[in-house]
């Protein structure tokens, strides 16, 4: 008989803290979320900002609105599905390695090219790969519902 209770006051208390848990945890990923979206916000516009003190954009400057643009898509996308879209990391990546090869080769007007520019290139080339890859693999193998 005082096991029967035991076993239940465990159950109780075991059911507690997974609710507990998984507030807590909610909580957390949704003021991680805000604080991500609002940073992204206010990098973007304090950018944008910059550019129209300045009188012009350059393509870098264009290049880093894309890069604040996906950014924010990919936030919103996990809060609706608490899913990570691997995607919109390789397409920043690509975008931010397109946005250093350019300011690159501006240094470089007047210098002989040198292995960074080819290097560069090759990472946006192994990016564009990863991304066939997954989209591959997301479109053979589709995952399930929410787990």
């Amino acid at each position: 008989m005082a096991t029967e209770k035991l076993q239940a006051l465990h159950q109780r208390l075991h059911k507690f803290s997974e609710v507990v848990g998984s507030l807590l945890v909610d909580a957390f990923h949704y003021l991680a979320l805000f604080a991500i979206g609002g940073a992204i916000v206010w990098s973007a516009v304090h950018a944008f900002m910059r550019m129209g003190a300045a009188g012009l954009a350059s393509i870098s400057d264009i290049l880093l609105l894309f890069i604040y643009l996906e950014l924010g898509a990919m936030v919103g996308i996990y809060f609706k599905t608490t899913r990570m879209p691997v995607r919109f990391l390789i397409y920043v990546a690509i975008t931010a390695l397109t946005r250093l090869l350019l300011e690159d080769i501006q240094v470089q007007q007047h210098k002989a090219a040198d292995w960074g520019i080819l290097m560069v290139a090759g990472a946006i080339l192994l990016l564009a790969l990863a991304n066939l890859v997954v989209r591959y693999g997301s479109a053979r193998f589709p995952s399930g519902g929410r787990p």
